[in-house]
């Protein structure tokens, strides 16, 4: 199980003060107040029926942002068997789960994907289709691409709110870091944490100078290399 091994905050010229001095308030039975970080008239969910529903994206754009993002990884005989994959999948087994993928979205009016530019969360969605389904797993979810590109070595999140100071998550691989930041007018802060295989101090210290780089350039002072 990962553990949070270092929390840090950054300000201009090191550490700052408000999140390294972290009041910690136990919870209550005998008070309501302590069972909420922040109070409020609107409920939590409110507005959640007014959001707009995102469609599932078309299956050959899904198939073209994939590559795309395979394009600078992968040299051309890596690439050319990726992308026949990617071909095969999206004529055959592929156009079957999205298919059904869609036949489930109409049902569920509730759920929402996001498209834009991504790619992730539609393959992803095929291929757990594909499971609970007990159907053979593609060859495309079989190509060692498939697996790099989902492998996670960094993953980031971020809640920037005056009710929160930190939050944090794990890593999602066992040789990766996971970073939760929050970003404020006058200080910078994160949580990292990491298998014991990583080195999450010297992680922190690394994000520290290239902070302390940003702000000399930004200052127009020299940076040692």
């Amino acid at each position: 199980m990962a553990q949070l091994l270092t929390k840090s905050c950054f300000g201009r010229g090191g550490p700052a003060g408000p999140p390294c001095s972290l009041l910690l308030r136990a919870y209550s039975a005998g008070s309501p107040d302590t069972e909420y970080v922040h109070r409020s008239i609107v409920p939590t969910m409110h507005f959640q029926k007014s959001l707009p529903r995102l469609p599932i994206p078309k299956l050959e754009d899904t198939m073209k942002r994939y590559l795309n993002a395979q394009t600078p990884l992968l040299d051309a005989e890596q690439f050319s068997k990726t992308e026949q994959l990617a071909k095969t999948f999206q004529a055959g087994a592929g156009q079957q789960l999205h298919d059904e993928l869609v036949s489930q979205d109409k049902q569920n009016k509730h759920t929402s994907y996001i498209s834009g530019q991504g790619f992730d969360r539609h393959l992803f969605g095929m291929r757990n289709l594909a499971a609970s389904k007990g159907l053979a797993l593609p060859e495309f979810y079989q190509d060692p691409a498939y697996t790099r590109i989902n492998h996670n070595i960094l993953s980031t999140s971020t809640l920037t709110s005056p009710a929160v100071q930190f939050g944090g998550f794990a890593p999602v691989v066992a040789d990766g870091f996971g970073v939760g930041y929050g970003m404020h007018d006058d200080w910078m802060g994160c949580n990292v944490s990491a298998y014991p295989a990583r080195d999450v101090k010297q992680f922190v210290q690394c994000v520290h100078q290239s902070l302390e780089d940003i702000f000399k350039v930004l200052e127009e002072k020299s940076v040692k290399s």
